[in-house]
């Protein structure tokens, strides 16, 4: 049997290639971004809890209404935005059924969606899959800025999203509050809709505060939000986020849900609901726990012949090795494995047209162990 391929520019995704390739090699993985420790004690006590008073068969389509209301809590004590836990929040499987539910809920066939390169990489096979045209606007090197006059001019008639992710997965880069008055000014007076990937919005440096859609009036009222339980309470595994939307958004949103996945790990949401209640501790300390350690990493790094980029949020360091091999940052990525023992992932990949830059991304939330391991290693290159 044959099949016309729907995404025929998608393959084996590079962090399923660089893991196992790391894992051939023995090598030290700071590929693909997850943690290496454990989640907090609190959260696995909690859904032991859950599971043993039978929190085991469906939950609610639309989540666990006491984490409903956490969420709605801690909305409104971060950005002083009120929502509702009834007919604005949405618990999914993970960040990325929340970006697809999205997607498949709002756009349609012949549609433009606006993506900010380089981006995460299940970005543009949901766009394709509803028969839209991902439209690819670079972010300004070195800073990974946004020109937000070639996302003003990239805006069609056909336009109807515009992606933003802060802070941002590769590069770490943070959005302010310009940036968000700017948005608000290429829309205004559309009906184009803004969906906001905020998974790391709890891992910002140096003071810096996350400037949430969920903060700015006027984009609000047209955005779906998404966050990630994984990223913030080190659970990757659990595939647990959420997607905050208005009652309209929500309602459309919640139709692709319901037959997407229907509901969430159901003990788990009962722990996180948990969580937020008890130990807001956890998410309030995440910045310093971060920057901890990305700047023992940075430190580590310092005698080796990488040039490390500027990291304000999330938990990456991008590097550039042109120092050390003349070569494209895939194949690099493959020697450094092979001969160093260390997996990152080549920047390139978060791209449709790669610029000609030497950038590879290692991720730093792992143990100072690990990353002093892998940080000998590359010192010896």
């Amino acid at each position: 049997m044959q099949i016309e391929t729907k995404l025929p520019k998608v393959g084996t995704t590079i962090f399923t290639v660089m893991s196992q390739l790391a894992l051939e090699h023995k090598a030290v993985n700071l590929g693909q971004g997850f943690p290496d420790f454990e989640v907090p004690t609190p959260l696995r006590e909690a859904l032991v809890r859950a599971m043993a008073e039978g929190r085991n068969q469906y939950a609610p389509m639309a989540g666990v209404l006491k984490l409903r209301e956490q969420i709605a809590l801690k909305t409104e004590r971060l950005y002083r935005r009120r929502v509702s836990a009834d007919t604005e929040i949405t618990v999914t499987s993970g960040a990325t059924e929340a970006i697809f539910a999205v997607i498949a809920a709002s756009v349609r066939a012949g549609d433009e969606v606006i993506v900010l390169d380089p981006c995460y990489d299940c970005y543009e096979p949901a766009i394709n899959l509803q028969g839209a045209q991902a439209v690819h606007v670079p972010l300004a090197l070195p800073h990974f800025g946004v020109d937000w006059q070639r996302v003003h001019d990239a805006v069609t008639p056909r336009t109807r999203m515009i992606m933003i992710n802060s802070p941002h997965n590769p590069s770490g880069a943070v959005l302010d509050a310009a940036d968000l008055d700017a948005l608000a000014a290429i829309v205004r007076d559309s009906g184009i809709l803004i969906l906001s990937d905020e998974v790391y919005e709890h891992i910002l440096f140096d003071g810096r505060e996350h400037q949430s859609v969920l903060r700015h009036a006027e984009l609000v009222e047209r955005s779906f939000v998404i966050s990630s339980f994984g990223k913030t309470y080190h659970c990757t595994g659990w595939k647990v986020g959420y997607c905050v939307a208005p009652k309209a958004l929500t309602a459309e949103f919640r139709k692709v849900h319901q037959y997407l996945t229907f509901c969430t790990f159901h003990p788990a949401q009962w722990a996180f609901a948990e969580m937020l209640e008890a130990e807001p501790q956890h998410y309030l300390g995440l910045p310093a726990f971060y920057q901890g350690k990305r700047d023992r990493f940075r430190a580590m790094l310092s005698g080796s012949r990488f040039q490390l980029l500027d990291v304000p949020g999330g938990y990456f360091q991008l590097a550039d090795f042109a120092a050390i091999r003349d070569t494209d940052d895939l194949n690099f990525c493959e020697w450094l494995v092979r001969e160093a023992g260390v997996a990152a992932i080549p920047v390139s990949a978060f791209y449709e047209t790669p610029p000609d830059s030497k950038l590879v991304r290692f991720c730093f939330a792992k143990t100072d162990a690990t990353l002093q391991d892998a940080a000998e290693r590359l010192c010896a290159l």
